[in-house]
């Protein structure tokens, strides 16, 4: 309780500095360790600028603060994720600039094995609509537990939070501000409803408003909770394309819908696709193709086979390469691996369900992989 209490104080003392509280935290190792040296910062982070140690030097407001935000959240059943926490977005806590602490109301599990965005304009079309709609139906089928994030905006946002919801499959909404407001009022129903099916996550405390800002600083999360990004619509600039430049940036993989030449809401699929920074998709059954994931139906199979490990299971290169990596540094995440390997999420994947079938690796929540020593 009290390194909750420790990092809502650094949190609401350096709000206007986020990310150099996370620097601090880091090179702490914890927000308590950062609230007992804060005298003395430059002991733990000697580049630490002068305006980090101004803030930390009297945290009277920011510990009210805090406090106010432990009896809301106790209050109203809001989840305080803190960076180091298990229940923390696993994939997001390896990016640079993963949030300090997160807000979560729902139910959903946030380490699920398979996370996906959805993103495109405000302004989406009937085709736009119909693409959301096919994609997530069919994602349904193949990948029941999936779960599927968007920023609960107008267009192709709330299309798939409501599109998931319809076929059963939990929906995670990132918001740009507190969890005591909601913006755009609109979408108060389809919210409550992913509350019971999904869930609300922000890094704002309460109180905070939807300002343009937060809006642009929220797609990284949007990015970073997720494996992929699908870009369903875009004109030639947009949130969506700031999404799928930060999900490159995290190396993850980002998929695009095509449209038809010359239409403004397709300008920036088309855009994606043309430079490389995007594949093109046009049906779940390519994204579950592209990502390597097997399906649950081939899963299930592979499974009841049995997965029995030799004592000596011949590996490809790419196999023995994670095998090594993992040796020396156990119980890496699937992004942090990619990174590592140098290779794409998709591919990835295939490779680690492989070494799965040869009972090497076992998944962990979190698409987190742990080497089984012999």
């Amino acid at each position: 309780m009290d390194e909750t209490l420790d990092i809502l104080t650094l949190a609401a003392a350096m709000r206007s500095n986020p990310d150099a509280a996370v620097q601090l935290y880091r090179a702490a190792g914890g927000a308590t360790a950062v609230m007992d040296n804060r005298r003395n910062l430059r002991d733990i982070l000697p580049a630490c600028p002068q305006r980090v140690v101004d803030a930390l030097a009297d945290i009277g407001e920011a510990r009210r603060r805090a406090e106010s935000e432990m009896e809301y959240a106790m209050r109203c059943g809001v989840k305080t994720l803190c960076l180091g926490d298990g229940d923390y977005p696993q994939r997001l806590k390896d990016c640079p600039d993963a949030p300090l602490v997160l807000f979560y109301k729902g139910t959903a599990a946030l380490n699920r094995s398979r996370v996906i965005n959805m993103v495109g304009t405000r302004r989406c079309t009937a085709y736009g609509q119909d693409c959301v709609r096919t994609f997530v139906r069919r994602l349904g089928e193949l990948c029941p537990d999936v779960l599927i994030v968007s920023g609960l905006a107008y267009g192709i946002d709330i299309c798939s939070h409501r599109e998931a919801l319809a076929c059963g499959i939990d929906t995670v909404a990132v918001l740009a501000h507190g969890l005591d407001n909601l913006y755009p009022p609109r979408h108060k129903d389809t919210a409550t409803q992913m509350t019971a099916h999904g869930g609300l996550l922000t890094e704002h405390f309460t109180h905070t408003n939807a300002d343009k800002l937060n809006f642009l600083r929220r797609n990284r999360i949007v990015a970073g909770v997720a494996d992929a990004t699908v870009v369903v619509e875009s004109a030639s600039h947009g949130g969506a394309l700031v999404t799928a430049r930060i999900a490159g940036s995290y190396n993850r993989d980002v998929f695009a819908f095509p449209g038809r030449m010359g239409d403004e809401c397709s300008e920036g699929c088309n855009n994606l696709i043309r430079d490389n920074k995007a594949a093109l998709v046009t049906s779940a059954d390519d994204l579950v193709k592209a990502m390597g994931w097997q399906t649950d139906k081939e899963m299930e199979q592979a499974r009841r086979k049995g997965i029995e490990r030799t004592l000596f299971p011949e590996l490809t290169a790419d196999e023995q390469a994670v095998a090594d990596i993992l040796e020396k540094d156990n119980d890496q995440q699937v992004n942090t691996l990619s990174t590592r390997m140098g290779m794409p999420v998709g591919q990835l994947t295939a490779v680690m369900f492989s070494l799965e079938m040869k009972g090497v690796v076992k998944l962990l929540a979190g698409g987190v992989y742990h080497l089984i020593r012999s």
